[in-house]
């Protein structure tokens, strides 16, 4: 038990420290971390969840790097002097699972939700909300996440990325086939990509709905190459971890019915990245000349260097810690965003309303070249129909070379306006 320091047993444990490296521990124990500058500091408690070992689509990686980011940043000194405290939760691909992880970080004192993975925005927005505990940088997979005034998003969600890839597709697929969930997000899909073909004057894509987590989509891979066409037709699947299942399937149909050399396979980060391409033969992969819009700079950028030091320093016997996953990379960020509001703060204690009263009144993020400067004030909101809270509407367009994902085209792509103008 820490006891209050009088002037006289302070002056004898800093005689005390000085003659023996043992002071350390001492301080530690009262609560002050090492490398920490000040007098003692509340913790800083945070959760990220993500679903794991379920039949559709697993986020491993993002709790993982939420730990590792705590092992590095507490070797530092904490957050401002703040030890980082991570819950973790298995949000296991459910409404019921994502609710109990939301009830979980009320009951345990988190002051923000960082980094984290769901489609079940219903669910677990409601309990944060009730407390008043702030979503930062989301995944951007639920409509919950642009919708919600406790809402901090780090990119633009599937929003930006399949209106983007549209405009990506535009200039080089004569006929397009959109492969996607049969859920009430998936239908959101069709108007959003279509928004990015008409760029380029283009038709519409042809919609095909598919059972997200099927264990085959041959019916489905004949319809979309059929209807794309022959040359110059181009299959887009976006089927989260099931999108290899699909493009498995393409790539068993008979040869006269997919004639390959002609049609062209495309995707989005997330349902295709660089585990998937490494998984499936690199340079030999079925995703060789895959086109594939994203959110963030391509993996091999320097960017990224940050963040990579910090994996080969604290996770690297952790195999789900993968740098080129974006879920990895978007925890990275929205930790970037905890780490910066918090300092912003300068204060001894760091609650839920504190941060964000920070986010909403105009801290500025620096994510160091990863996202342009993020703020989400009311006038830095997109305010799109459905995603109002998008305030990163940038992406990147990449493409699969030699077994690599690449820049197909340098920096970012600005589709803030192709969004808006969807249906």
């Amino acid at each position: 038990m820490c006891m209050p320091m009088t002037g006289r047993r302070l002056t004898s444990l800093l005689a005390y420290v000085t003659t023996a490296a043992a002071g350390a521990s001492l301080l530690t124990g009262c609560g002050v971390l090492p490398g920490a500058t000040g007098g003692s500091r509340e913790p800083v408690t945070v959760m990220t969840w993500a679903p794991d070992q379920t039949r559709a689509t697993n986020m491993p990686g993002m709790p993982a790097m939420a730990q590792a980011y705590a092992r590095w940043i507490n070797s530092e000194g904490g957050i401002d002097g703040h030890e980082l405290r991570v819950l973790t939760c298995n949000e296991e691909n459910t409404s019921a699972g994502a609710a109990a992880c939301a009830r979980r970080a009320v009951r345990e004192g988190a002051v923000a939700v960082v980094g984290s993975y769901s489609q079940n925005g219903r669910a677990f927005m409601a309990p944060l909300e009730a407390a008043g505990i702030p979503y930062i940088g989301g995944y951007g997979i639920s409509e919950d996440e642009f919708t919600s005034p406790l809402s901090y998003p780090v990119n633009g969600g599937q929003a930006s990325l399949i209106a983007g890839h549209g405009m990506q597709l535009a200039a080089d697929c004569r006929k397009v086939s959109l492969v996607r969930p049969d859920t009430i997000a998936g239908d959101k899909l069709p108007d959003l990509l279509n928004s990015g073909l008409r760029k380029a004057s283009h038709r519409k894509a042809i919609d095909i709905p598919a059972v997200e987590d099927a264990a085959e989509y041959t019916a489905q891979a004949g319809r979309a190459r059929s209807r794309a066409g022959g040359e110059g037709g181009c299959v887009t699947a976006v089927l989260g971890e099931r999108t290899q299942t699909f493009f498995d399937s393409f790539r068993r149909l008979p040869e006269e019915e997919k004639k390959e050399d002609t049609v062209r396979i495309s995707s989005v980060l997330g349902s295709v990245g660089q585990p998937l391409i490494d998984r499936t033969g690199g340079a030999h992969s079925p995703f060789e000349g895959a086109y594939v819009t994203g959110w963030y700079p391509e993996a091999g950028d320097k960017s990224w260097a940050p963040m990579r030091k910090v994996i080969q320093e604290h996770a690297f016997v952790d195999n789900r810690v993968d740098p080129t996953d974006a879920g990895v990379q978007t925890t990275w960020i929205a930790y970037t965003v905890l780490r910066q509001v918090v300092e912003s703060l300068d204060s001894d204690k760091v609650t839920a309303v504190q941060l964000s009263h920070a986010l909403d009144n105009g801290v500025r993020i620096d994510t160091g070249g990863l996202t342009p400067a993020l703020r989400w004030r009311y006038d830095d909101l997109l305010g799109a129909p459905g995603f109002p809270r998008i305030v990163n509407h940038d992406v990147t367009f990449q493409v699969v070379r030699e077994g690599r994902l690449v820049a197909q085209k340098p920096g970012f792509v600005d589709v803030g306006e192709t969004v808006l103008a969807a249906p």
